[in-house]
């Protein structure tokens, strides 16, 4: 047990200083949004601190370890704790969100809500990253989906309603087969039900019943990642939310999706996960090439993006399928690889979208020349997503080639055959990325119209996008301050597969 209640003061922080917005004076804006990215400053400032001063990274075990009985009834307990698993995406979580509030700086109606919601994201968001309790776990991916269906319902473009319900719908019908799952694990077996993540992992099961629990979590996990077929609710929402909404959408609830698929599936289930494997691999390569060639084909410039998005969660899939230390490492880098990129790329297509009021590519034309740094910053994340080496997204995709690679799973043929396919979408991504750039920045459509129509970015929005990139450079540079975080931790999870 930890001797301080770190974790609960990080989880309930937020929300908690969120309610106090109700309280601020009513003298404009300003002081609420100041008000929530002090709050998000100190919240990753302590977590920083956490993680540095109480944290080992050579012990694969949980720590901080915090457990409080809260429901006598049937052993419902708030047990929280991190390992190497769960630091990184908290992290980045806390990096992304403060940064997302100061990008929500020009929303000035219902401010207060907007940002309470956000705060409370930011809760819900660290609260599963770090649940030791199934159902605990369960509560706080719900506790997400409230604050989304309301910033985009309120905040969003011209189609807003339908893309909040379409989300809703999605969402909501995947945790049904998620709560299924959580009950179904904590009441087999023993008299006593229990939810406990330590039990659970040491808990086995029929063959046929452990296939069906992995495929109830897969659902609800397939849903937020998103996992093709079940993707099409992303391009709908990223298309109408507020870009600071879309900051948070893509750099860090896409990845809950994919944390679970390695938090429960892989870790609870190993069983079902060796038989789902080469499926999910085939899954994952479809979807590289799926996602990159509708991609190409979208005139609307977040939709874009959002395809984009969904193909490089393929390669997530794939270092999750391959069971190998590279491969599951490699995912866990591509988690916070992607999670900074998508977000720096949707908070540049809002900005760019604020001064040009242009949504559609083919509208687009002759950027370059009238907001010179908006382009050299849309260049190199656009460089950053096509995986540039020198950057994170490079040796995220090699170290998971390595990884199906090195697989002893599978065959010789179908791990050529993947790496092609792989290969084919890595190739495809500079295309549309690249077309992106031209259809947005060259040309002269814009060029005509006076400059003093558009203005460049401002120190808030280079400041924003230099603390996204750098830390991008910095990993691609050394990539093993990231790996270091999770590399025992993956060990221990694989083990399960190989002696287990």
């Amino acid at each position: 047990m930890s001797d301080f209640y770190w974790l609960t003061i990080i989880v309930v922080l937020p929300i908690s200083a969120g309610s106090l917005i109700a309280l601020l004076p009513h003298r404009g804006n300003k002081v609420v949004r100041w008000y929530t990215i002090c709050i998000c400053l100190f919240e990753l400032l302590l977590t920083t601190y956490v993680f540095c001063y109480h944290f080992k990274l050579d012990d694969p075990l949980i720590q901080l370890e915090e457990d409080f009985n809260w429901i006598n009834l049937f052993d419902f307990h708030w047990r929280l704790g991190i390992d190497g698993l769960s630091i990184g995406p908290i992290l980045l979580t806390g990096f992304i969100t403060t940064l997302a509030t100061s990008a929500a700086w020009p929303v000035t109606r219902n401010s207060r809500l907007f940002h309470f919601l956000m705060l409370a994201m930011y809760s819900g968001q660290i609260g599963s990253f770090s649940s030791r309790d199934l159902l605990l776990f369960f509560i706080m991916w719900e506790l997400e989906l409230i604050p989304v269906y309301l910033l985009l319902s309120m905040w969003g473009g011209k189609k807003r309603l339908y893309s909040a319900t379409k989300f809703i719908l999605y969402t909501a019908g995947g945790s049904i087969f998620l709560l299924m799952g959580v009950l179904g694990m904590g009441l087999y077996g023993s008299n006593e039900p229990t939810l406990n993540f330590e039990t659970l992992a040491n808990q086995s099961y029929p063959v046929a019943l452990e296939i069906i629990f992995y495929l109830g979590f897969l659902i609800a996990y397939a849903v937020k990642s998103p996992i093709i077929p079940l993707h099409t609710w992303l391009p709908d929402t990223h298309g109408e939310a507020h870009y600071s909404t879309c900051m948070l959408l893509a750099g860090i609830l896409l990845k809950m999706g994919a944390y679970g698929l390695v938090r429960v599936n892989m870790e609870l289930l190993p069983h079902a996960h060796s038989i789902f494997s080469p499926w999910l691999m085939i899954v994952g390569t479809i979807q590289i090439i799926y996602a990159a060639l509708t991609s190409l084909g979208q005139r609307n410039l977040k939709k874009r993006i959002a395809y984009s998005s969904v193909s490089h969660m393929g390669f997530i899939i794939i270092g999750i399928s391959s069971i190998t230390d590279a491969g599951l490492n490699g995912a866990i880098l591509q988690i916070i690889s992607h999670g900074f990129i998508g977000a720096a790329l949707f908070f540049l297509a809002g900005t760019s979208y604020d001064r040009i009021r242009l949504r559609y590519l083919n509208e687009m034309g002759g950027i370059a020349i009238l907001m010179p740094r908006i382009f050299t910053m849309f260049s190199s994340f656009s460089m950053a997503s096509l995986a540039l080496p020198g950057m994170s997204g490079f040796v995220a995709e090699f170290v998971i080639f390595f990884g199906i690679i090195t697989s002893p799973k599978y065959l010789v043929m179908s791990k050529i055959l993947i790496t092609f396919v792989m290969a084919i979408g890595i190739i495809l991504t500079p295309i549309y990325s690249l077309s992106m750039l031209r259809q947005m920045f060259y040309g002269y459509r814009l060029f005509n119209v006076p400059k003093s129509h558009f203005v460049d970015s401002g120190p808030r929005e280079i400041f924003i996008l230099m603390c996204i990139l750098l830390p991008i450079i910095g990993i691609g540079i050394y990539p093993d301050f990231v790996l270091s975080l999770s590399v025992d931790k993956v060990e221990t999870i694989l083990s399960n597969y190989f002696h287990g």
